[in-house]
Formats: C-alpha cells, structure tokens, sequence
C-alpha cells in the first residue's frame, strides 16, 4: 500500500511503514498526515501486533522538518502554533501507541528524524547511522519533542552537549549513551529490525499493550503515580483469557498460544 510520502504493508502481523521522500526522507506536513491516516488504519488491526518504522534507501532514515516549509512558520504565529501542536500531538501518539513501535534507522536520523525516532518505543540502527539535533546552528531549537525526550532518553547534560552544539553522534556512541537499543550492519540493519518486530508481534496483545502505557503514562509523574497505573493495568490484565493461557502453558511445559482476549 503506498501514499505520496510513504509505503506500508503488513507481513506477519508487522506493519511496516517505509518513508520515501528522497533525497532525504524529510518530514514534510502532508507526508506526516499520512502517516497519522496509517496509525488510524493499523491501531485497531488485529492482524498488526507491531509497527516498524523506516526510511528509504541506505543513507537516510529522515533528515527531518522539510526546511522549505519553514517560512509558513516564520509568518502567522497562529499558524505556527497550530502546526507545532499537530506534529507533538503525532509523535505523543506514537509514544502512547497500544502496539509495540520499532524505529530501523537505515542511516541518518537528524532533526526531526532522530526526535520521531525517539518517539518510538524501541530502536535498531545500521552501524554507518549518525543520529542528531542539529537545529541549533539553523538558529531555531528542536520543535518535534527532541528538547523533552532526549534528557529523558540519555540524561540532561549529555543532551544539552548535543543539543547546544548540534553535533551528531555515531550509531555506537548513541548505543552507549541508551538513545537506541541495537545495532546491526548496514546490509543486515532491515531484516535484523523486522525479526525482531516480528517477535514482539508474536507476544499477547493485551499484556504488552499493559506494560507500553504502565511505563509511558507512568513516567509522566512519580513512583506512586506509576504504581498505582501498573496496579490498574495487572488487574485488568490478569484475568484474561491470555493470561490463564500463558499460565497453563507454562506449567505444562508448552509454548502459549495468545489470542488477544
């Protein structure tokens, strides 16, 4: 299935949604509407259990805004308001995702690249990828999320340094520093990421729906708040028929069979 600005199909119970602007796969306003038109059809897919998301070609992930979008921006505050709220309201959408989120970084995911990378909730990058915010030296700041989940995702002085300096950093020293979670060689980068979007799709639905919004709304305020949210989720979780299956297989020694209910 194809729009303008993206390719999406779904094999084996993964959706996989490949960016395709080249030259470098920015993020332009009608590319990410369609990419919130994807969400609105696989969200409630049963046949999806796990989204992965791409760019096209081996040398960009996505570079980010579509800079010659940005003298809309520079005009109406309104406007620019508007459309600022529309792109967090995306990304929030994609980090509160029911499904699991793998970001594959073919290659270089600056800007808003690397703040919808971070987005995700899991990410694998190609040992050639550089990732950054290098918004700084256009003399803007990062406005997709990147001043909010970087501290969070690698500490607040690591990501003032990159942040205040707009230097990239190497798929390595991004493994190092927890921005990712994995790194696969550049040939390998698609089918390493799409196995591993394939076993988190083989897992039940409604307990790794649990543990994605316990973590993602539980972070948002203290242990007692995040504990009181992991409580509500376990008792809706552990009367599910999923959760008697897991049981029972479990005790007879069997892989367990999910079905979502």
């Amino acid at each position: 299935m194809e729009s303008p600005n993206c390719k999406w199909e779904i094999r084996d119970r993964v959706a996989v949604i490949t960016i395709d602007r080249p030259p470098m796969n920015t993020l332009s306003r009608d590319m990410l509407v369609e990419l919130e038109g994807i969400l609105d059809q696989v969200e409630p897919d049963e046949a999806v259990g796990c989204l992965l998301i791409t760019g096209a070609g081996d040398r960009m992930f996505s570079a980010g805004a579509d800079v010659s979008e940005f003298g809309e921006m520079g005009g109406d505050r309104e406007v620019a308001e508007k459309i600022l709220k529309r792109m967090h309201d995306l990304f929030n959408r994609i980090e509160a995702f029911s499904k699991p989120v793998v970001a594959c970084l073919n290659g270089k995911a600056l800007g808003g690249g690397n703040e919808l990378q971070m987005a995700c909730h899991l990410a694998i990058a190609a040992d050639t990828a550089e990732l950054g915010l290098p918004e700084v030296r256009l003399g803007i700041i990062p406005g997709y999320g990147g001043t909010q989940r970087l501290p969070r995702l690698i500490g607040r002085r690591r990501a003032l340094e990159l942040m205040l300096s707009g230097r990239r950093i190497s798929a390595p020293t991004a493994l190092e520093y927890g921005l990712i979670n994995r790194i696969a060689p550049q040939d390998q980068v698609h089918e390493e990421a799409f196995q591993w979007a394939k076993e988190l799709a083989a897992g039940p639905p409604i307990a790794m729906k649990g543990i994605l919004d316990a973590v993602v709304r539980g972070s948002e305020g203290d242990l007692s708040q995040g504990l009181s949210i992991e409580r509500e989720n376990m008792l809706s979780v552990i009367r599910t028929e999923d959760a008697i299956e897991g049981v029972t297989a479990f005790f007879t020694k069997r892989e367990p069979s999910f079905n979502g209910r």
